[in-house]
C-alpha cells in the first residue's frame, strides 16, 4: 500500500482491562497501511500497550507479552486501606519488558493519563518512570491501591479521559486516530462486587468518552461485547477483532 500524505499522526489508546489486547490488532493494521505514529497516548491498559510500542516493541512482540499473561501476573493482594489489590506486579512487568526507563526516553513521544484522586485533576504524565505511570493510569479506584507520584495520589485516567485525545493535540498531532474499547459494550448481570464496581465505572465514563472522542479524526470502535474484561484466554481473538475494526476504518478513511 502507498504511504498516505505525511502529517503528524497521534494515536490514542483507551482503557478496558484485558480488552486492551485489541490495541495490538490496531497497531498491526496501522503498520500494514503504512501509517507511522509520531505521538502516542494511553489510558489504563492503553497506557501499557502505548508504553511498550513507544519504546520500540513491535505489535508481534507486544502480542507475545500479552499471550503469556494471566491476571495474577499483574495484580496482587494489598494490605492498603485504599484498595483491595496492588499493581506492583504490573510495574515489574513493564520494567522487565522495556527496562527501568523514563517517559521522556521513549522513541515515540508518550503521554500517560491519570487522575489525581484528591483534586479530581487530569494529570498527564510526560516524564518520570514509565512503570509508575502505567500503574497509576491503570489503577481502578476501589479495587487497586492508588499510586503516589510526587505529592499526588493517582488513579485510573479513565475517570477524566478514557480515550486520551486531548494530550495528543497538545503534543502537536495534526491527525488523531483513537481506539475506544468500550463503545460497543453490553453488560451482563454482575456475579460479584468487582463486576458491580467495574460495570459502574464503565457506565460513568462512556458518555464523557463519546464527547471527548469527537475530536479524533478516525475513531476505531471494535465490537468487544462478547469478551470479558478479565478473561486472558481469548487474547488472540481480541487482537483479531482490533485488527478487523481498524482495517475497516482505515479503508474507509484513507
Amino acid at each position: 500500500m502507498t504511504r498516505p500524505n505525511k502529517v503528524a499522526t497521534g494515536l490514542a489508546l483507551g482503557g478496558g482491562a484485558v480488552l486492551g489486547a485489541a490495541h495490538i490488532g490496531v497497531l498491526q493494521a496501522l503498520s500494514e497501511f503504512n501509517f507511522s505514529v509520531e505521538f502516542i497516548a494511553g489510558t489504563s491498559i492503553g497506557s501499557f500497550v502505548a508504553s511498550l510500542y513507544a519504546f520500540g516493541k513491535t505489535p508481534r512482540e507486544i502480542q507475545k507479552i500479552a499471550l503469556d499473561l494471566k491476571w495474577p501476573d499483574v495484580s496482587g493482594l494489598s494490605l492498603s486501606r485504599y484498595g483491595l489489590l496492588s499493581l506492583d506486579k504490573l510495574g515489574t512487568l513493564v520494567e522487565e519488558s522495556i527496562g527501568d526507563v523514563d517517559i521522556q526516553q521513549a522513541k515515540i513521544p508518550l503521554a500517560l493519563v491519570t487522575t489525581d484522586i484528591t483534586s479530581a485533576e487530569k494529570i498527564v504524565l510526560r516524564e518520570g518512570p514509565v512503570a509508575s505511570g502505567v500503574m497509576a493510569s491503570s489503577c481502578i479506584p476501589g479495587i487497586f491501591k492508588p499510586v503516589t507520584i510526587g505529592d499526588r495520589m493517582l488513579v485510573d485516567g479513565g475517570i477524566v479521559e478514557n480515550v486520551p485525545v486531548s494530550p495528543l493535540k497538545k503534543m502537536g498531532a495534526e491527525r488523531i486516530f483513537a481506539v475506544d474499547l468500550n463503545a460497543c459494550n453490553t453488560y451482563e448481570k454482575p456475579d460479584n462486587i468487582v463486576d458491580v464496581l467495574l460495570n459502574s465505572f464503565d457506565m460513568v465514563i462512556r458518555n464523557a468518552t463519546r464527547f471527548q472522542t469527537r475530536e479524533a479524526d478516525i475513531l476505531i470502535t471494535p465490537d468487544l461485547s462478547g469478551f470479558s474484561r478479565f478473561d486472558t484466554s481469548r487474547i488472540e481473538k481480541l487482537v483479531e477483532e482490533g485488527y478487523r475494526a481498524a482495517t475497516e476504518k482505515l479503508r474507509d478513511g484513507t
